[in-house]
């Protein structure tokens, strides 16, 4: 069983092609990116491995379960979602009430926009205190959500998503808005997290090549609603596939696990 598997899979909105006869296996412990220019389908894709919503044709499985034949909200029970486009539900409401940086984690235990304090025992504090620290936010325990900046909200909302002990982590462009101490903090805690938790799956999705966790091991490049090409990191992230991917020559370099591109001059 794998943890994604699609199908020859379309999404299509209002006569409009979102994707196209996609397929994909996400295996268990396996770290996925997803590139591509605006447009090409990778939000989208996300929002299937997250289960949020439903194909127009195809197959798509998660965690074992086809969609369209499972609860959805039971289902998203394993599944830790984190997108830079969506703040958290009612998050406007944390903030007014000057919820703390470890109330926000533990919401993640019940799912919740607010806390459900009878809910919450002396367990569920440790692994929140803990969580914080895995992702640097030791320290922040205490600070009120509203105060923090923008890269240590990042890390909070995925210390968040991780409270359930989700099965995957899904990552939609988590770094979009950080600035370049923010965006390393961040990718230095994924790559922890890929370290020290040997089976949670994580896919990322981001239009920077910078931006790729130095542990990940498996790629997909996408335009234009479809797979462009996917599979081993290694093999993907080629000066030629990520120049078809983007639609101008580039020059690709890898340093102590990390790529980076840059345009060919005419």
């Amino acid at each position: 069983m794998h943890v994604v598997e699609l199908e020859d899979v379309a999404v299509r909105v209002t006569g409009k092609t979102l994707l196209d006869g996609v397929d994909w296996q996400v295996g268990y412990g396996d770290h996925w990116v997803v590139l591509g220019p605006n447009g090409a389908g990778k939000t989208t894709l996300l929002s299937l491995a997250a289960a949020v919503r439903h194909p127009s044709a195809g197959v798509v499985k998660v965690l074992g379960h086809r969609l369209g034949r499972v609860d959805l909200r039971e289902l998203r029970r394993h599944l830790g979602l984190v997108a830079a486009s969506q703040r958290l539900v009612d998050e406007g409401l944390l903030e007014e009430e000057g919820a703390t940086a470890l109330t926000v984690v533990l919401t993640g235990h019940t799912g919740t926009s607010a806390p459900l304090w009878d809910k919450y025992g002396d367990s569920e504090r440790e692994r929140a205190h803990r969580l914080l620290a895995d992702l640097g936010c030791k320290d922040l325990a205490d600070r009120p959500f509203r105060v923090c900046s923008q890269g240590e909200r990042a890390r909070i909302r995925v210390a968040r998503a991780l409270m359930a002990d989700p099965a995957v982590l899904l990552l939609d462009e988590p770094f979009a808005g950080l600035d370049l101490p923010a965006r390393e903090d961040l990718i230095t805690a994924v790559e922890d997290l890929a370290a020290t938790r040997p089976v949670l799956t994580t896919i990322t999705v981001t239009h920077h090549l910078e931006e790729v966790p130095a542990t990940t091991t498996h790629a997909m490049l996408m335009r234009d609603a479809r797979v462009l090409a996917a599979g081993p990191v290694g093999g993907v992230l080629t000066p030629a596939n990520l120049s078809e991917c983007f639609g101008r020559p580039l020059h690709v370099d890898r340093l102590d696990g990390r790529w980076y591109a840059r345009a060919l001059r005419p």
